[in-house]
């Protein structure tokens, strides 16, 4: 199991205050990000510079979504004001930081008012876990995320990111493509003078994501399909 050290260490994921603490983590200890920095490191656009504004705001963000996945007491987190944070997606009604912490990000970001045949994603009917594991089953390797410019800076940070992973596992019984998904958005923050975040507003086409995430058929199909052919999916033992 990991430590609060080897937490602070990674490089791409720092908090604003590092002393001990005892926190609350939802899997027993701190997260070990190895295999999606890698991901990261060979996919990104560019290499900010240490210590420059994009990479500044790239691991306030990083950090943020890291305790948002793996702590469960929003007093423990040091990436956001608690008293003041709302998240806002697409310019639908905020969310505070506990109703946030309650859903996931993943069902927080995937919220959709659309009539129910046309929703992609149904997060209504997800768990904070049940969210968590369809996108680790569809990206076992990890769903990077990047900066790839910062319009303005403290204390109103404006930024376009990308997010992407390799579709490697099924997703909602759609069998795997093997190939990169990825989106792009833009995002508004606002940050006290410790740089913790008091509301973000998100914005992005979610259309983009599942785009790659529904191209191929059932699981079940794709497996009768490669029996029936002599071949197995190369993507299942």
């Amino acid at each position: 199991m990991a430590t609060d050290k080897a937490v602070a260490a990674d490089k791409y994921r720092s908090f604003l205050h590092e002393e001990g603490q005892n926190f609350e983590w939802r899997h027993g200890g701190p997260p070990i990000y190895d295999s999606v920095n890698k991901v990261f490191e060979e996919g990104r656009t560019k290499e900010w510079p240490k210590g420059s504004l994009e990479e500044v705001v790239q691991n306030a963000v990083k950090s943020w979504e890291m305790e948002l996945s793996h702590k469960t007491r929003i007093q423990d987190f040091r990436t956001i004001n608690p008293e003041k944070f709302k998240l806002i997606v697409n310019g639908k009604e905020g969310l505070s930081g506990e109703e946030t912490l309650k859903l996931g990000s993943y069902n927080a970001l995937l919220k959709s008012s659309m009539p129910e045949e046309f929703k992609y994603y149904k997060a209504e009917e997800e768990s904070f876990e049940s969210s968590h594991d369809a996108f680790r089953s569809a990206f076992p390797r990890g769903f990077a995320w990047e900066v790839i410019s910062v319009y303005s800076g403290p204390p109103v940070v404006t930024f376009k990111f990308r997010h992407w992973g390799y579709f490697e596992g099924p997703f909602k019984g759609h069998a795997p493509t093997g190939e990169m998904v990825q989106f792009y958005g833009l995002a508004v923050m606002k940050v006290d003078e410790s740089l913790r975040a008091e509301d973000v507003e998100v914005y992005y086409d979610p259309a983009e994501l599942f785009a790659g995430l529904l191209k191929r058929s059932d699981v079940s199909d794709s497996a009768n399909i490669s029996a029936s052919s002599g071949h197995g999916c190369p993507f299942h033992n």
